[in-house]
């Protein structure tokens, strides 16, 4: 799974990276939780990469209460395409989260211990994911909704946990966004091992109110 990750890359340098066309503005975070108004890059009607600021936890267009996004932070790469609540988004409505890394826990006794992951380039990192627009049965305003794709884990993952983020390589990026869902689904994989980095942080990220940049130094001996 992925349940917190950080994105502190400037959005000016993330709009050239990514090749956006609009980039809203938006804080840095160090420990992003599900709820939260994350950035994500989708297509615009006119076939341009735009970034805005979506809700964390997908609520499915037929869904009668919102509240169902608290449990659908996370869709696995296994069922995407047959699972109600994530098929038609994945036929339709894919979009990359971009993030400068991830955390996940590994269990050691009786204790978790956070580890970050980032590349090994500096670069920020492009999740798959996909994106859902609902409106309540009042007709009010529209909330739009993501979540994140998981897969099982690389080697640099696996020692640490069993799934871990679909992270998308440059040269595929446009084709998770634009393809048909038969295409995009052979991206579905673990990311090359190479290319990642690994090091166990502060556990103060288990609290999603903590938030700042020591949360992703790595421990010194002795620091747990």
């Amino acid at each position: 799974m992925c349940g917190r990750y950080a994105f502190f890359t400037p959005p000016a340098d993330v709009a050239a990276h990514f090749g956006l066309a609009e980039c809203a503005e938006y804080p840095p975070r160090f420990n992003i939780p599900p709820g939260t108004d994350i950035p994500v890059i989708r297509l615009s009607p006119e076939g341009k990469r735009v970034l805005h600021r979506l809700r964390w936890g997908l609520v499915p267009h037929w869904a009668k209460d919102p509240a169902i996004g608290a449990k659908l932070n996370n869709a696995r790469a296994e069922g995407v395409m047959e699972k109600p609540s994530f098929r038609d988004a994945f036929r339709r409505r894919r979009c990359l989260i971009p993030a400068s890394g991830f955390y996940e826990w590994k269990t050691e006794g009786r204790q978790k211990q956070p580890w970050y992951f980032s590349l090994k380039s500096g670069e920020p990192l492009a999740m798959g994911g996909v994106w859902e627009s609902w409106r309540g049965p009042d007709g009010g305003e529209i909330l739009r909704t993501c979540a994140i794709i998981t897969t099982g884990p690389n080697a640099v993952m696996a020692p640490v946990h069993d799934r871990m983020p679909v992270i998308l390589a440059p040269e595929h990026w446009q084709e998770w966004l634009a393809a048909p869902a038969e295409a995009a689904r052979e991206l579905l994989a673990p990311a090359p091992a190479e290319r990642l980095q690994a090091w166990p942080v502060d556990r103060r990220v288990s609290r999603a109110t903590a938030d700042d940049a020591g949360l992703i130094e790595p421990l010194r001996a002795g620091e747990g």
